[in-house]
């Protein structure tokens, strides 16, 4: 009887050693679990990129000019090692003209003498520029009107909703490079006037080596209206005595506008531009005398 119960007790103390031993070994099993995310959490270890934007010349103009001043925005930027270095915030006259800055250096803007603004064009421009070049970004700017007037850049009333809006589509676009053709203003006119009196004129904006603003035009030889301003008085009258299927300076502007889309002066040739029956080659001829090539 003893034999049994020594037994029995030695089988006891055997199992209840086994058991604990058994539990003691379960956290080594969920231990790798519990580690796992940790191990694996690094995933920033890849270089730093130096700046956001991919390098290059970046541009971009509004679709159309404004009715009211006739001038449409145009933004050339610089991206260098990621980082815009340089901005250059213009626009260009419907009547393809000086540009807007150096109208503002040159006083004929006159933004202080007629509109009684704190400094010139030119110079909020630089400010606006500035910003952006310190920020690398206008998100976040504060408009404080419909007109797109801020307070966050220092010195400037001038809107600026539209730089934003041209600072956003050149970097959407990606960098495009520059022009063929020599910045500035060029102007050609023909030497003599032709049976009907007139003498055709171009004249053309190039800012970033593009043509931003072209005006094709004519000069009376009895010095009244030039030939946009007939044709749009009536005085022209194309489609009433010439059967034509609309007036002058209405075919005129589609040519000018299938120069600014193509930039190619020898791409306009008879039959290239929808809806002008108008001859062309006198266009051509004097665009290829005023624009200088780079």
């Amino acid at each position: 009887m003893r034999k049994l119960l020594s037994l029995m007790l030695v089988l006891v103390l055997t199992g209840s050693l086994f058991i604990g031993c058994a539990k003691k070994e379960e956290p080594v099993v969920e231990t790798p679990v519990t580690e796992t995310p940790v191990t694996e959490e690094p995933a920033t270890e890849e270089p730093a990129v130096d700046g956001e934007y991919a390098d290059g010349i970046y541009f971009a103009t509004e679709d159309v000019f404004a009715e009211g001043s006739g001038w449409k925005g145009a933004l050339t930027l610089e991206v260098v090692d990621g980082k815009i270095t340089s901005v250059d915030w213009n626009a260009a006259h419907i009547s393809a003209g000086k540009d807007k800055k150096t109208s503002s250096i040159d006083g004929d803007y006159g933004m202080v003498a007629y509109g009684k603004a704190q400094s010139e064009w030119h110079e909020q421009a630089a400010l606006a520029e500035s910003y952006l070049i310190e920020n690398q970004t206008l998100a976040g700017i504060n408009y404080t009107d419909a007109e797109g007037k801020t307070d966050t850049i220092a010195g400037v009333s001038v809107s600026v909703d539209d730089f934003e809006v041209l600072v956003n589509k050149a970097l959407t676009t990606g960098p495009v490079g520059t022009g063929i053709y020599k910045d500035g203003t060029f102007y050609a006119e023909e030497a003599d006037f032709n049976d009907s009196g007139w003498k055709d004129t171009v004249s053309f904006t190039v800012i970033n080596g593009n043509i931003v603003a072209a005006n094709w035009n004519g000069i009376s030889k009895d010095g009244d209206k030039d030939k946009k301003t007939a044709s749009i008085d009536g005085d022209y009258g194309m489609v009433a005595y010439g059967k034509a299927s609309s007036e002058w300076h209405e075919q005129a502007i589609e040519v000018e506008n299938f120069l600014l889309s193509t930039q190619e002066v020898d791409a306009i040739v008879a039959d290239a531009v929808a809806g002008v029956s108008i001859g062309v080659d006198g266009f051509m001829g004097l665009a290829k005398e005023a624009l200088e090539l780079r």
